[in-house]
């Protein structure tokens, strides 16, 4: 047997792209049918702001903390911790006077 060793997709840290991201910088890890995994760095008095998402989410808290809000529900989101978001409900993240480090796994329905 051999091991498959791959390079990441994206490995450089990237501005995460959108109206209204400040803040917010991520490198895809994982990109396959049927999954998708990005980290994201947070600075202090970062925000991805509302939106509803494309897809079921899972956001994994790996360093720091910050928020997230789910429909009309907030909580702190900190290390060690995860928070799910159902495809199609607006959601956001952000830091106060915090940074947070997240991963991001998304669910994704084949075309």
């Amino acid at each position: 047997m051999t091991v498959d060793i791959l390079p990441i997709p994206r490995q450089g840290w990237d501005p995460l792209p959108g109206d209204g991201v400040v803040g917010v910088t991520g490198r895809v890890l994982v990109r396959e049918e049927g999954f998708f995994v990005a980290e994201l760095r947070f600075a202090e008095r970062a925000t991805i702001p509302e939106h509803p998402g494309a897809n079921d989410t899972i956001v994994v808290c790996i360093a720091g903390e910050g928020f997230t809000s789910v429909a009309d529900e907030t909580s702190p989101l900190r290390e060690g911790h995860q928070a799910r978001w159902p495809r199609g409900v607006r959601h956001r993240l952000w830091t106060e006077e915090s940074t947070m480090t997240t991963l991001m796994i998304e669910h994704v329905d084949p075309a």
